[in-house]
């Protein structure tokens, strides 16, 4: 009888172990997983960071009494770039912000007629659209990578090895304004 308590002790040893390393490669996967949506949430934020000095040259030449606004516009990328190794967290606001500088320069080049037809001008405006799109569907994948670590970091058992090994949630890239989640309008 001895020997099966210890079989049954050793056995039970086992499956802890099994499930701890079960358990700790799941939190690292997440966890891989959401500095891979990071860095594509990163990505598309440095390209349309790289687009916007070429729409504002674009822009500048038609709009030349609308200076405040392009010039809104770069301060708002300066600020951007500025916050490049900082947390998503902290950039959020200032990319939503930034988004938000480039519909109110979409939205006064309605009144310019001649600039929607330029070809440049279309050009750059069809490639900041496809960055707005990329940008939001990488913040969608970042989002979901972000929720399924938490949920292991929160729940249990998987929370007992979340604290043993130092794992802890991650901040979601969230937009404080619902309308900064929408695309630029950009009609051709």
């Amino acid at each position: 009888m001895q020997g099966s308590g210890l079989w049954w002790g050793v056995g039970a040893l086992l499956v802890l172990a099994g499930a701890t390393v079960f358990y700790y490669n799941r939190l690292v996967f997440n966890r891989h997983r959401v500095a891979e949506a990071a860095s594509g949430i990163d990505v598309q934020l440095k390209r349309r960071s790289s687009l916007i000095p070429a729409l504002v040259e674009c822009v500048r030449q038609y709009l030349g009494y609308e200076q405040q606004t392009l010039e809104r516009l770069v301060r708002e990328r300066q600020r951007a770039e500025q916050l490049t190794d900082s947390s998503l967290g902290q950039r959020a606001p200032v990319e939503a912000q930034l988004g938000s500088q480039l519909r109110q320069l979409f939205l006064l080049v309605e009144d310019y007629p001649e600039l929607k037809a330029d070809q440049r001008f279309r050009e750059l405006q069809g490639s900041i659209s496809e960055v707005e799109n990329h940008i939001q569907m990488a913040r969608r994948y970042y989002n979901g990578a972000v929720r399924e670590l938490n949920v292991l970091v929160e729940s249990v058992p998987s929370n007992l090895v979340a604290r043993a090994f130092a794992f802890e949630q991650a901040e979601y890239f969230s937009l404080d304004d619902p309308g900064d989640a929408e695309s630029p309008k950009m009609e051709f």
